[in-house]
């Protein structure tokens, strides 16, 4: 049993739709977790000041994660690595050992500082704590402080795996992380209250990495303490990544500012972003992590050994497939919001005011899916070609409309009674309040819209057929989007005279049942139009689970 177990979990997947239906499975599963974590937290302490706390004290140690291990991250190590262990196995062994022993050292010594640095941190960033507040901050912030630590060095293991493509043993880490900060509620909050959760993510992160050692050790490549030529391969490796750093810093930046400017909102205000935030990624984790995460491997590979044709055609192949899936799923969440929601968060010191500002919130989030889940693509498609500095440009220019819009369009929802009544009465949170957060949620989109659009533009000079392929499916996507939204929304109005919405089962019931509907009133419609991608999904799943057999890499129709 348990030697069919790792069989199963070490097997070698090289197929772009195989490793991505596999990461989007994993991913799915890590989101359910992530939303049953969600729902703990909400019934335990609602959307109010005391997970306010909690998630403020995630910035900083967030921030030195991306700072830090993005140095050595899957997207610059990946080129690297597989490219030493193609001229032998000790070159591959001796990088991973170089890179181990920088990140070792750096994240250290600067998890030290920020440890003895945290009140002043903490005194600059969140001002509109109390002095209560922000002590419970600190104290918090410097447990979480060890979660970079594991979960950079599970990064640098993810590389290995990623390149040996056991996709399914780098799948499974998300799923042990949730599960640790699930067990921290469960036993640690009871008796530590907030400390104990940030236990629990320590313990999650820990077992995030501890999940891919034994088939390290097992291959021999699990990496040691390694000085001598480590100066060499880590200039070469900073030199690359540096662009990469500091695109992330920028975008963890953006949300410190984001949830900082909260602190001076209504109390819950950052609560309420975080939920509709994480939310909101559960569809982007599916999709475009999963399809920027599958391809990245091969990319890299086509474009070191020249492959330019075939480094395109995986580009436009994940693109493609990216907005096929991006818009049914944006409609589906704005018009099932409420019971998405309710269904998921709604029990305990959760309120129903809490649950209507959420889900407005997650509406004005969820519609910058598409362009969130393309910028992951591209990123890691420019990152695999070597040429960072472009996503670092355009992440800056994307994040800094972010910051000044999400501030501006809050200055005028609060300054004009016109804009105010618009969004309020439009996402249907009228005399609710604190509903000033919703531009802050505006704004993040906003920016993303911003920033996807001028990869689309830069990806239209880099690709042949870019634009035609993905003006195709857009319209295709976008017409069963309409189709299947219209669908969920009439039948939600039926439903409402059949189920009890007073109850859970409920709500989930005309939620669950109008949303089926509207998917297959959207997939009768793609099949009608002759949707290529529906046709690929269909084969790619056939061949998944109905055939035996290693997926080959594929020859998409462009």
């Amino acid at each position: 049993m348990v030697a069919q177990f790792l069989r199963f979990v070490y097997k070698d997947i090289s197929g772009l739709h195989e490793a991505a239906y596999v990461l989007a499975f994993f991913a799915f599963l890590s989101q359910i977790l992530g939303l049953v974590r969600d729902r703990m937290l909400a019934h335990i302490f609602g959307a109010g000041a005391d997970l306010d706390i909690y998630y403020a004290a995630f910035r900083v140690p967030d921030f030195l994660y991306v700072t830090i291990a993005s140095l050595v991250s899957l997207s610059v190590l990946i080129p690297f690595f597989a490219n030493r262990v193609e001229f032998g196995e000790e070159k591959g062994k001796g990088f991973i050992s170089h890179v181990f022993t920088f990140f070792g050292v750096s994240i250290l010594f600067v998890s030290a500082v920020a440890f003895a640095l945290m009140p002043y941190i903490a005194d600059v960033l969140y001002a509109g704590f109390s002095a209560e507040q922000r002590e419970s901050v600190v104290l918090l912030s410097r447990i979480l402080l060890l979660s970079p630590i594991f979960l950079g060095i599970s990064n640098l293991f993810g590389s290995i795996t990623q390149v040996f493509r056991r996709f399914f043993l780098y799948a499974l880490s998300p799923l042990l992380y949730n599960i640790g900060i699930i067990g921290g509620i469960v036993f640690l909050q009871p008796h530590y209250g907030l400390a104990g959760v940030g236990i629990g993510v320590v313990i999650g992160a820990f077992l995030h990495m501890c999940i891919q050692v034994p088939y390290i050790w097992n291959i021999g490549y699990l990496p040691t303490i390694r000085f001598k030529g480590a100066f060499t391969d880590m200039v070469r490796v900073i030199t690359l990544s540096l662009p990469r750093t500091l695109t992330l810093s920028i975008h963890q930046i953006v949300l410190i500012v984001l949830v900082g400017f909260a602190t001076t909102l209504a109390e819950g205000s950052i609560s309420v972003f975080t939920f509709s935030f994480n939310l909101q990624s559960v569809p982007l984790v599916i999709i475009g992590v999963s399809y920027s995460v599958a391809a990245f491997p091969t990319l890299a590979r086509l474009y070191a050994q020249g492959h330019f044709e075939e480094y395109t055609r995986q580009i436009l192949t994940a693109t493609r497939h990216i907005v096929f899936w991006s818009l049914p799923a944006i409609v589906l969440f704005i018009v099932l919001r409420a019971q998405i929601v309710r269904t998921i968060l709604g029990s305990g010191a959760f309120d129903w005011t809490a649950t209507r500002l959420t889900a407005a919130t997650l509406a004005l989030l969820i519609i910058s899916l598409m362009f969130q889940a393309l910028t992951l693509l591209f990123v890691r498609g420019y990152y695999a070609s070597g040429r960072t500095w472009y996503p670092l440009v355009i992440n800056a220019i994307g994040s800094a409309v972010m910051v000044s819009s999400a501030l501006f369009f809050h200055w005028l929802f609060m300054n004009s009674l016109l804009v105010q009544y618009f969004f309020e009465s439009l996402l249907k949170v009228q005399g609710l309040p604190g509903t000033s957060i919703l531009m802050l949620a505006f704004g993040y989109s906003f920016g993303f819209a911003v920033n996807g659009l001028l990869f689309y533009i830069l990806a239209q000079r880099e690709f042949p057929q870019f634009n035609r392929v993905v003006s195709r499916v857009f319209f295709q996507s976008l017409s069963a989007s309409v189709i299947m939204g219209f669908t969920a929304y009439h039948f939600l109005i039926v439903f409402a005279d059949i189920f009890d919405l007073s109850t859970l089962l409920g709500i989930f019931l005309q939620g669950a049942v109008s949303g089926v509907l509207g998917i297959l009133a959207g997939a009768i419609m793609l099949y009608a139009l002759g949707s290529h991608e529906l046709r690929e999904v269909s084969k790619a799943l056939h061949t998944r689970f109905l055939v035996r057999g290693t997926i080959s890499p594929d020859r998409e129709q462009m």
